[in-house]
């Protein structure tokens, strides 16, 4: 058992009035590491969530999300980008893009996220882009035709496949491709569990990440109350769709005043995280309004 410990009491990630377009709230951010630095890419938003009160979207309460970029040489301080790396293109992403979640493979780096075109509450789809340079981007499309978020990249290949993990409600599930384009192996690999802090509804956080005894899983879990925590699953070495570890309580929840208060109250949420000199940096939206950081010394990461 072990539990990630915070890195800083405020927010290392607020929003600025100043500017238009992350001017509500900065959260669920995707982040890599690459020549030394860790490399975010996070969401913002234009205004509040009141929309989300109403049976379906309205364009009079329209928010549009998009993605920033920051670096740190740290893991703790960020100097970010004054304007948006990443906005919402065509019908599909009408209402923005969300949850971004980086992997890098080879010498690529694809970013996974939630195509928002807010025609309807389910009116959202995975979809893929990719970069060299982590601040240009290639845009692939959708990858499932269907209602579905909480996607990533395992960064390595499973007997030759990419490997997808992805979201059917409430479950994790799993699936595998040759190209990219077509997913096929379909399978659910975690399930909720009842009564308890993971009863409603669980997604990955940052994709999986090889370590000493496998693949380590951070995942969000959901209750009956609408509390969003953070667990950790391991996963086989070799069959990554295999779950051998999964720990009882969380490693991180609501406690602080801005995980608890917010746009969205009582989340912590997470899309990526980095292993840098031997410490497991773990980034998570609070409240869906601001960003922090938690983690752990690798060595204590234990099932």
């Amino acid at each position: 058992m072990f539990k990630l410990r915070r890195l800083s009491q405020q927010p290392i990630l607020e929003p600025i009035e100043q500017h238009d377009w992350e001017r509500a709230a900065v959260f669920n951010c995707g982040v890599t590491l690459h020549q030394g630095r860790v490399h975010m890419i996070y969401r913002a938003s234009d205004r509040d969530f009141s929309a989300l009160s109403d049976s379906e979207p309205k364009e009079s309460k329209r928010f549009a999300s998009s993605f920033g970029y920051a670096v740190s040489e740290d893991g703790i301080n960020f100097t970010r980008d004054a304007e948006p790396i990443f906005q919402g293109e065509g019908a599909q992403e009408f209402w923005g893009v969300e949850d971004p979640r980086i992997s890098k493979i080879g010498d690529t780096f694809y970013m996974l996220y939630t195509a928002f075109g807010g025609r309807s509450w389910d009116d959202h789809r995975i979809a893929l882009a990719s970069s060299h340079d982590l601040r240009s981007w290639q845009r692939h499309g959708v990858v499932l035709d269907e209602p579905n978020k909480d996607a990533g990249l395992l960064e390595e290949t499973v007997n030759g496949k990419y490997m997808l993990f992805h979201r059917r409600l409430p479950h994790i599930w799993a699936a595998f491709s040759s190209d990219l384009k077509t997913w096929e192996d379909h399978q659910i690999i975690m399930e909720t569990i009842p009564g308890g802090w993971e009863e409603n509804k669980i997604g990955i956080a940052g994709q999986p990440i090889r370590i000493r005894q496998g693949y380590l899983m951070l995942y969000h879990a959901v209750d009956k109350h609408k509390a969003y925590r953070l667990g950790a699953a391991l996963l086989d070495g070799e069959d990554p769709a295999k779950v051998v570890g999964r720990l009882p309580e969380p490693i991180l929840e609501p406690e602080l005043e801005w995980e608890k208060v917010g746009l969205v109250p009582n989340v912590v949420f997470s899309c990526g995280q980095v292993i840098k000199d031997g410490f497991l940096y773990v980034y998570y939206g609070g409240a869906d309004r601001v960003i922090g950081v938690a983690g752990i010394e690798l060595d204590k990461v234990v099932f």
